[in-house]
C-alpha cells in the first residue's frame, strides 16, 4: 500500500492511498510498482494536490516454513522498485516498511539501534487506548486481512466437489439461454428473483437468531464480531443449496443482471446482499475461480457503500485477481482508492432503478425498445462517468461498444495432458462467462499466469488451470 503525505502550511496530513495485492511472481513487480505509483500520484494531482512524499507499506504473512525476516528480505526488491517508481515522478518515498507476523522493518533506516535486524514488535491488537475506548463504545474490533479473505475465498473442503458438479450441470442448461437474446431477459429475471428469495431467507434467519434468548449475529454484516464470523458464514452456507448457488453464480456473469443486483446497496437490502455475495464467492470452486469476479465485485461495492472501505478494497482486489480485465471491479477499485464519495454512484443506480420502473409502465412496444437499450450495462457506464468526473483515468468506450459479445469457451480435448483422473468429458464443463473486449469483439483466448494469491486474495486452487481452463484469461 502507498500513502500520500501532504504538508500544507506546515501541518502534515495523509492524502490518498493506493493498495494492490503483491503478485506471487517477482517478474510482475516492476509493472505493479509503476501502476500503483502512477495511480496514486496522478490521482492526487488531478484532485489538486501533488503529494510531497509517500510512505510505502509491504504487508505479507510468512508462507509455510518461512520466517518474517525472510519475508522482509524477499520483498526488498519490490520496496526498491516502489522507491524508484516514485522517484521517477519526483515524489520521494520517505519511509518503506515491511510488516509481517506482528513485526515491522524499515527499508530506509540504516541504524540497527533504531531498526533492529530482527524487526520491531508491533503493539498487540486491542491494547491501545483507542481500542479500549472503541470497545467501551460498543464498536467492533475488525479482523485481519487474512480473516477478510477467508470469508471470500472458494471452498477447499469435500463440499467443493459437490458444488463443482452443480456448476457443471447448471452451466449446461443456463449458459445457452444467456447467449440467446430472446431468453436472456428471462434468465436475468429468474436470477434476480432467486437472489431476492435467498436474501429474504438470510434476513429471516438473522431475525430468528437475534430473537431474545437466542445467540445471533448482526444483520448488517452477518457477524457480531471476529469470533462470530465463522459461525455466521457457515449458517449462510447451509441456507444456500448447491444448485441455487450455481444458478446465481452463472446468472451474474451477465452484466445487465449484475448491474441490477448492484442496486441492493443500502438500507435493509445491503446486509443480506453482502452476505449473499460473500457466500457465492466461496462457491466459485475449482475451474470456476474466474466466475468469482462478479460476486466479489458486488461484495466490494456493497461494503464500500455501507462504509467499510477495508473489506471493499480487499474484495475488489480479489475480484481483479480472479479477472484482471473486469471493468466494473477496476473502476470501483480506482474510485475507492481515489477517495470518491460512493453516494455519487448510489445516485446513478437509484436513477436507473426509477427509470426502469417507469419503463415497465410504458406500452409494450416502447418498453421493448427500452429493454433492448438496457443491454449496454448501465451501471458500468454510470460508474465510468462518475470516475471520469472525479478525474480518474480508465479505458473509455462509447455505449455502443460496451454491448457484450457473447461466446463459449472452446471445449478442451479429453486427452489433454493437464486433465486429471475423473475429469469431465469434453464440452461438458467450465463454460466461460460471456465477455467482450472494449471494441465489442470476442476476447482472444490468451493464457496468462495466475496469481498465487499471497497479496491479492486469490490463488491457484484445487483444479484451477485444469479441465482446459486458461487461468487469468481476459
Amino acid at each position: 500500500m502507498l500513502a500520500a503525505l501532504h504538508d500544507r502550511d506546515g501541518r502534515g496530513r495523509f492524502g490518498g492511498r493506493a493498495r494492490l495485492g503483491i503478485p506471487g511472481n517477482a517478474d510482475d513487480w516492476a509493472s505493479v510498482a509503476r501502476q500503483l505509483t502512477e495511480g496514486l500520484v496522478k490521482g492526487s494531482e488531478r484532485r489538486g494536490a501533488l503529494p510531497e512524499s509517500i510512505v510505502a507499506f509491504l504487508c505479507q504473512d510468512p508462507k509455510d516454513g518461512e520466517s518474517a525476516r525472510e519475508v522482509m528480505e524477499r520483498l526488498r526488491p519490490l520496496a526498491q522498485l516502489l522507491r524508484t517508481a516514485c522517484g521517477a515522478l519526483d515524489v520521494p518515498v520517505i519511509e518503506a516498511l515491511c510488516i509481517s507476523d506482528g513485526r515491522f522493518w524499515s527499508y530506509c533506516c540504516p541504524s540497527a539501534q533504531c531498526c533492529p535486524s530482527d524487526g520491531t514488535p508491533m503493539g498487540l491488537p486491542g491494547t491501545s487506548v483507542l481500542a479500549a475506548a472503541a470497545t467501551y463504545a460498543g464498536l467492533q474490533i475488525r479482523g485481519s486481512l487474512r480473516e477478510f479473505r477467508a470469508r471470500l475465498i472458494p471452498w477447499e473442503t469435500a463440499a467443493a466437489l459437490e458444488q463443482e458438479s452443480a456448476l457443471d450441470a447448471v452451466s449446461m442448461a443456463l449458459i445457452p439461454r444467456i447467449l440467446e437474446d430472446e431468453s436472456r431477459t428471462v434468465v436475468a429475471t429468474e436470477t434476480l428473483d432467486l437472489a431476492h428469495r435467498v436474501m429474504r431467507r438470510f434476513a429471516d434467519a438473522t431475525s430468528t437468531a437475534s430473537a431474545p434468548g437466542v445467540s445471533g449475529v448482526s444483520a448488517a454484516s452477518g457477524a457480531a464480531g471476529v469470533s462470530g464470523v465463522l459461525a455466521a458464514d457457515l449458517r449462510d452456507d447451509e441456507l444456500l443449496p448447491h444448485d441455487e448457488a450455481a444458478t446465481l453464480i452463472l446468472g451474474l456473469q451477465d452484466r445487465t443482471t449484475r448491474d441490477r443486483a448492484a442496486e441492493w446497496m443500502e438500507g435493509d437490502e445491503a446486509g443480506p446482499a453482502l452476505r449473499l455475495w460473500r457466500a457465492l464467492a466461496r462457491r466459485c470452486v475449482g475451474p470456476y475461480g474466474e466466475h468469482a469476479a462478479p460476486p466479489l465485485t458486488l461484495a466490494g461495492w456493497v461494503a464500500w457503500s455501507s462504509g467499510d472501505e477495508l473489506e471493499a478494497r480487499e474484495a475488489l482486489a480479489m475480484a481483479l485477481g480472479a479477472d484482471p480485465g473486469y471493468l466494473f471491479a477496476r473502476l470501483l477499485h480506482q474510485a475507492c482508492n481515489e477517495g470518491l464519495d460512493p453516494e455519487s454512484i448510489r445516485r446513478c443506480l437509484r436513477k436507473e432503478r426509477v427509470d426502469r420502473a417507469g419503463a415497465e409502465m410504458l406500452p409494450a412496444s416502447t418498453a421493448s425498445t427500452a429493454s433492448t437499450a438496457s443491454v449496454s450495462s448501465p451501471s458500468s457506464e454510470a460508474l465510468e462517468s462518475v470516475v471520469d468526473a472525479g478525474g480518474a483515468s480508465g479505458p473509455a468506450s462509447t455505449p455502443s461498444t460496451r454491448v457484450a459479445s457473447r461466446r463459449r469457451r472452446k471445449p478442451r480435448s479429453t486427452g489433454s495432458a493437464e486433465s486429471r483422473p475423473g475429469s469431465r468429458p469434453s464440452g461438458t464443463a467450465g463454460t466461460r462467462r460471456p465477455r467482450s473486449t472494449a471494441d465489442g469483439s470476442p476476447a482472444p483466448e490468451v493464457p496468462t499466469r495466475a496469481s498465487d494469491g499471497t497479496g491479492s486474495g486469490t490463488r491457484s486452487r484445487r483444479g484451477a488451470g485444469r479441465h482446459g481452463t486458461k487461468q487469468g484469461e481476459t
